[in-house]
């Protein structure tokens, strides 16, 4: 026990808290996603290396996580084949970039067959409010174009939907995983 004598009390290491390994693959997850979200925000590109670290730390995070079973895992894994497929097929269709689709299928690895439909739910919602806040901006360019109007016009249509996807993940993948 720590003497804390200016508070007039004693508290014990880590009061309140316990130490997990799983802290360490759930730290690299949150920094992964934010990552991807602040990259995609600046370049409009979601890296492969970040998505290979995600698929990377999660069967660390499957070892340390004590609730966790091998049946989970492959569970995750056909959650996350089927977002991909999903995905895969609105991308043929120009709807949706690649890296998103790498990214979502990463963070349904994460979220695991009980959180998917939250996780979807949550990036659906995000990423509508993220297109409304870029389509004022862009309406605004159309009735009142800048002087560099024919430079990058294809860039400035594109939503950065690697925020919603990030922003959902850690929204739906970490509180549960805190407790």
């Amino acid at each position: 026990m720590a003497d804390y004598p200016f508070l007039n009390c004693s508290v014990p290491p880590y009061a309140g808290m316990s130490l997990s390994l799983d802290i360490v693959p759930l730290a690299g997850f949150a920094g992964l996603m934010a990552t991807a979200a602040v990259v995609d925000f600046r370049r409009l590109v979601i890296p492969n290396r970040i998505v290979l670290g995600l698929c990377a730390l999660w069967p660390l995070h499957l070892a340390a996580a004590s609730d966790l079973s091998l049946a989970a895992g492959l569970t995750a894994l056909g959650c996350a084949a089927a977002v991909f497929v999903a995905g895969a097929l609105l991308f043929s269709r120009g709807l949706i970039g690649g890296g998103d689709v790498k990214l979502l299928s990463a963070a349904t690895l994460w979220a695991g067959p009980s959180l998917t439909p939250a996780l979807l739910f949550a990036t659906a919602l995000l990423g509508g409010l993220l297109t409304i806040l870029l389509l004022v901006p862009l309406a605004m360019r159309t009735v009142f174009p800048p002087s560099d109007a024919g430079a990058g016009a294809a860039k400035r249509g594109s939503v950065p939907y690697g925020i919603a996807i990030a922003a959902a993940a850690l929204i739906v993948t970490l509180p549960p995983n805190l407790n």
